[in-house]
């Protein structure tokens, strides 16, 4: 203690905490210089993403013309020239039909008028609306005259004073454009988003030209201590980018075609540019469905003398965006873009005001640039953690943290969750026994009181209660996720577990009190206890809990000395409790000598190997360290013998 309190420990303290001071500062100021440097240079920094974003669209094509064995230049050039050829066709057709529907705008002014007087004579007609507008009126009367009043008494004012000269109108006129100022408007108009577009397009050939040594700088920036596993995972997050990105734009290509098609069918003027409008919007997350809809309904309302055309605009919008988003993009690419609902407004918010509206439709992709990197390099790995989709803990972490928090409802909906696609008996042994695993670890390190100890055990005891119907079995065993980041399905770790029936069980077991599920030590033994008698009560076999407190002396009589067959000692760190745990087998084997004893020292799998010498050491009959291993013990246990079986030998471990 001494040591702990000495000045150099107190001054090695003070230097830990001012490093760690110094490494926030550090983020601080950095993240806020990258965030500067991208506000300030984002006409550099624009025409560069849009390129990157580009260019994993492009390079599968290139890789595929590269296996056909044409040079790396020609087959860059090649596929950057179609590229911009085909969006510079897009750009026409959108010119052409902004102009032609400019022409036709005073035509759709008369239908508008029309439908305006209509409503506004519909408006008339209606009793309500009618006293509604009286009302407003009258309440407007008041004001109007005070301003006439107003307006008369400024008049007589100046009718008595002497007549002033009429004030003789200035008029600017602007000299005639001459021929280099009318160069000078068309090349600010032209030229910039020219430049833009080459600026793009030599980025795009210099990233797919130099591929491999931009990788090869990527690795040694991030990971030049272990170059297998980044340039694994960088040709990974590469050739997930590259899917994801292909197959958006590939669908919402599609989206276009289909809603061009769709308003040319109901006869909505120009609508190869809403088509175009709608692929480029659903970049956008969440609105641009809704805003690219806005301008076909209401060219539909100003061409339509009726309201047919209206309707039948806004069911094909109502009907494809719902489609394509909720079935077709989970069929190809998964449930979502792997990016958390939060962090896609959030991010859409940050890149508009980083970069307006360029930004607003880029953010979606650079964000999921931004979470694949953290995904597969260790030095972002927080990107991963803040913007994603994936659980930020594992669900025994997150079921931990339910007990700990004293929530029950939230720990047995998470268990409601695992058992459609899972079994309960996988349920307790992947994550319930984990959990309470995390308790232990907590408990060695001082960090739970009692009273916290006994809140995860109520805690843990309101999820058995809740699951006491649950079946035994998954409600959708067939059942999978489609995304391809989604972490594998847990695999069952036992065989199929049988539910003994009372002819089925030996006599010994035929009653409720059969099996006695004791505590070794703490409350955590005491809910580990408590599983593992739900479980054997579902499979046919009476089974009752009792708590550490009957182990202790003088106490050791309140268990019951006829009617149990089977005693399960439960306790978590048996290594680090030997010596209680045989004190306890002695006492159990004094007050029930004909019951079989098993140890169920529940342990991570990693240290199950020191069984056997826990076995040996206890003294019990045998041993187990998983649920499915116990429930195994317990019912080869309860079940009646049709033929003679050797027993299990002593201090067997199963």
């Amino acid at each position: 203690m001494s040591d702990l309190l000495s000045p150099s420990s107190t001054r090695t303290k003070m230097r830990l905490g001012g490093k760690r001071n110094d490494d926030t500062l550090t983020t601080i100021v950095v993240a806020a210089f990258i965030i500067a440097a991208l506000y300030l240079g984002r006409q550099i920094f624009v025409p560069i993403a849009i390129a990157v974003l580009l260019s994993f669209v492009l390079a599968p094509a290139v890789l595929q013309l590269r296996r056909w064995k044409l040079p790396r230049t020609f087959a860059v050039l090649l596929v950057v020239a179609i590229a911009f050829s085909f969006i510079f066709g897009l750009g026409t057709i959108i010119t052409r039909q902004v102009s032609d529907l400019a022409n036709e705008l005073p035509r759709y002014q008369v239908t508008i008028s029309q439908k305006m007087e209509t409503m506004r004579t519909a408006a008339t007609g209606n009793s309500f609306i009618s006293h509604i507008a009286e009302a407003m009126k009258g309440v407007g009367n008041p004001f109007a005259r005070r301003r006439s009043d107003a307006q008369n008494n400024t008049q007589a004012q100046s009718g008595s004073q002497d007549s002033a000269p009429e004030p003789v109108p200035v008029e600017v006129h602007q000299p005639a454009p001459g021929p280099m100022d009318m160069l000078q408007t068309v090349a600010s108009t032209v030229l910039e988003p020219l430049a833009t577009v080459g600026i793009i397009a030599i980025f795009i050939v210099f990233i797919l030209m130099q591929r491999e040594d931009l990788r090869d700088r990527m690795i040694r920036l991030f990971g030049g201590g272990d170059l297998h596993r980044t340039t694994v995972a960088l040709d990974d997050a590469a050739r997930r980018l590259s899917r994801f990105f292909l197959v958006q734009t590939a669908l919402n290509a599609a989206f276009g075609v289909v809603i061009a098609i769709g308003l040319s069918l109901i006869g909505v003027p120009s609508p190869m540019l809403w088509g175009l409008l709608a692929g480029i919007l659903r970049f956008v997350p969440y609105i641009g469905a809704i805003a690219s809809g806005i301008g076909p309904l209401a060219l539909a309302a100003a061409v339509d003398p009726g309201w047919s055309m209206v309707f039948l605009t806004l069911a094909l919008f109502l009907v494809l965006e719902p489609l394509v988003g909720q079935v077709i993009e989970p069929l190809l690419y998964g449930h979502s873009t792997g990016l958390s609902p939060i962090a896609v407004v959030v991010s859409a918010t940050f890149w508009t005001w980083l970069w307006g509206p360029i930004g607003l439709l880029l953010s979606t992709p650079l964000t999921v640039c931004l979470v694949v990197m953290g995904r597969h390099v260790e030095r972002l790995t927080f990107l991963d953690i803040v913007l994603s989709d994936a659980p930020a803990l594992s669900p025994s972490e997150s079921f931990y943290q339910r007990m700990l928090a004293g929530d029950p409802s939230e720990a047995a909906d998470q268990a409601t969750d695992f058992l459609r696609t899972g079994r309960l008996v996988d349920f307790y042994d992947d994550i319930a026994l984990p959990s309470l695993m995390m308790g232990q670890a907590d408990l060695r390190r001082g960090l739970l009181d009692n009273s916290h100890q006994a809140g995860i055990r109520d805690t843990i005891g309101e999820v058995i209660d809740d699951l006491d119907d649950a079946d035994l079995e998954p409600t959708n065993p067939e059942a999978e996720s489609r995304d391809a980041d989604a972490p594998s399905p847990v695999l069952s770790l036992a065989p199929e577990l049988p539910v003994l029936t009372p002819e089925q069980l030996a006599e010994e077991f035929s009653s409720e009190t059969a099996v006695l599920c004791i505590s070794a030590r703490s409350p955590l033994d005491e809910a580990a206890a408590t599983v593992l008698a739900q479980m054997l009560r579902k499979h046919g076999v009476g089974a009752q809990v009792a708590s550490a407190d009957t182990l202790a002396p003088g106490r050791i009589t309140r268990l019951p000395a006829q009617g149990v067959a089977l005693v399960c000692l439960s306790a978590f760190d048996a290594d680090l409790a030997g010596a209680h745990l045989r004190y306890a087998v002695r006492r159990i084997r004094r007050r029930l000598p004909n019951a079989r004893l098993v140890g169920c020292f529940w342990m991570p799998k990693e240290t199950q190997e020191r069984a056997p010498e826990l076995c040996a050491s206890t003294g019990t009959d045998v041993c187990t360290t998983s649920l499915p291993k116990a429930l195994e013990v317990c019912l080869d246990a309860a079940k009646r013998k049709t033929v003679t079986e050797p027993e299990a030998p002593k201090n067997a471990v199963a």
